[in-house]
């Protein structure tokens, strides 16, 4: 009996339809169709690529944003999924551009080897975890541009009215523009700006009341989730929540222990030069997880005995602030990996849906 054609699938995804195109393992295109954004459409576009043969992995653009859904109903039925990314300009300009010619780039790229990332599985606790983060990032942005557009009314308010304020603390100074009356008279410019205050105060107090809402919310999960990542010294709610994001789901995709430094931006970049021997540090990566490594050392550099007793060593020894901080990041972030890998290795599996 002959065996089945073996075949490799690529993705351009899109809000409403994702292109689709299938070649097989010589990289001979073999077809390409469009479907829709919808779940019947994902169950078409699996059921297609299958038409062709069998389905070796499917290399897809946008896996964290417009492919999500389809990435996560792909590995729900057994496809390996690799993330692709985007083409060069230069190659774009030497290929041309559309989306079935973008779809077989990125069945193209998986067969050459080009594109080899597996894409985070987004369909458990970490990906809850994510969503409360943004609501509570956008609730933080928000509040910080209340708070300052509070100060520049008062900055600019009638004389009577900036002298009472200016020098209050920013909890006394909401309290008391909440509690305020402005009066009635609005084309008084004092009344009006007091209004005006006032309404940015009950903002303010909205905004705080929502970030220590996610805040409580956010602690449950990630306490239920990896409560060995918060029993780290330096780690709180708000680094532990950014470095399982970062990791996401399926951490075990990250192999060796140094692709998540990498990932982290804390794995060292050599700066050699003649006869110096240097590394110094990297500025790509994932720049929040980055912040979150940046925290967690600058926390135990304050408050762990351990951390400072290193410092005073690495210090006496010649090295430089800024290779100490990188050393320590490079520390961190393995400790980090260490908890989050055993924490999801530990956990139940869950049989995929069909």
């Amino acid at each position: 009996m002959a065996q089945p054609i073996e075949v490799i699938g690529g993705i351009d995804t899109h809000t409403d339809f994702h292109q689709a195109a299938v070649i097989d393992t010589i990289g001979r295109h073999l077809a390409t169709e469009a479907f829709p954004t919808t779940p019947a459409g994902y169950r078409r576009l699996l059921e297609w690529l299958r038409s062709h043969g069998q389905v070796l992995v499917v290399g897809m653009e946008g896996t964290g944003s417009f492919g999500a859904e389809l990435a996560r109903y792909l590995h729900a039925n057994q496809v390996s999924v690799i993330e692709v990314d985007r083409p060069d300009r230069r190659a774009r300009r030497a290929a041309g551009k559309s989306d079935p010619v973008d779809a077989y780039a990125a069945a193209t790229a998986v067969f050459s080897g080009r594109a080899k990332g597996t894409p985070k599985h987004r369909d458990g606790s970490v990906e809850a975890i994510r969503g409360l983060r943004v609501v509570r990032a956008s609730a933080v942005k928000a509040r910080t541009q209340t708070i300052n557009q509070i100060k520049s009314l008062i900055i600019t308010a009638p004389a009577a009215v900036r002298e009472a304020l200016r020098s209050l603390t920013t909890t006394e100074l909401i309290r008391r523009l909440a509690a305020s009356r402005p009066g009635a008279d609005l084309t008084d410019p004092a009344a009006a700006v007091k209004l005006a205050l006032k309404r940015l105060a009950k903002r303010y107090r909205h905004l705080s009341e929502e970030i220590a809402d996610a805040d409580a919310d956010l602690h449950v999960l990630i306490a239920r989730t990896a409560p060995g990542l918060l029993a780290l010294p330096g780690v709180g709610t708000e680094t532990a929540g950014q470095l399982l994001v970062t990791a996401g789901d399926n951490p075990d995709r990250l192999v060796p222990e140094a692709s998540f430094a990498h990932l982290c931006a804390a794995a060292p970049v050599p700066a050699s030069s003649g006869r110096t021997d240097r590394h110094r540090l990297n500025r790509g990566g994932d720049r929040q997880a980055n912040r979150a490594l940046h925290t967690i050392v600058l926390v135990r550099m304050r408050h762990d005995r351990r951390t400072r007793d290193y410092v005073a060593r690495r210090t006496l020894k010649g090295l430089k602030t800024k290779d100490i901080f990188r050393c320590l990041k490079r520390f961190v972030a393995r400790e980090v990996y260490r908890h989050v890998t055993s924490t999801f290795s530990s956990a139940p599996s869950t049989s995929p849906a069909t």
